[in-house]
């Protein structure tokens, strides 16, 4: 498929990362996958750090790809450890696209 000219939904992108790493990753199993989940989250985090607004120097292109890679690298991360703990992604997030389930900000 190809997401760019059909949009990639949520349950096409686990399929997609459950058919491609899910024999890998239930070998590993649930907390050494959370490990590298949260690997990927310090890589996020120093990615964000690299992209604030009000660097004394401009933002680089090497350094806004770093960030929207590690971006999907998270969501990726997060759809394997969903696979691993059979929870369907698209229907835990109906809490968010249920009309009065979830209202208001965090603050």
């Amino acid at each position: 498929m190809d997401a760019h000219q059909h949009g990639l939904t949520i349950a096409s992108f686990q399929d997609l990362i459950r058919e491609r790493y899910y024999a890998t990753d239930s070998a590993r199993g649930a907390a050494g996958t959370f490990l590298l989940f949260m690997e990927e989250v310090g890589e996020l985090a120093t990615a964000l750090h690299d992209n604030r607004a009000g660097k004394t120097r401009p933002i680089t292109a090497s350094e806004r790809a770093n960030l929207e890679e590690e971006f999907a690298d998270v969501i990726a991360w997060l759809a394997t450890l969903a696979n691993i703990m059979n929870v369907d992604l698209e229907r835990a997030l109906a809490k968010y696209t249920t009309p009065g389930r979830v209202e208001g900000t965090k603050d």
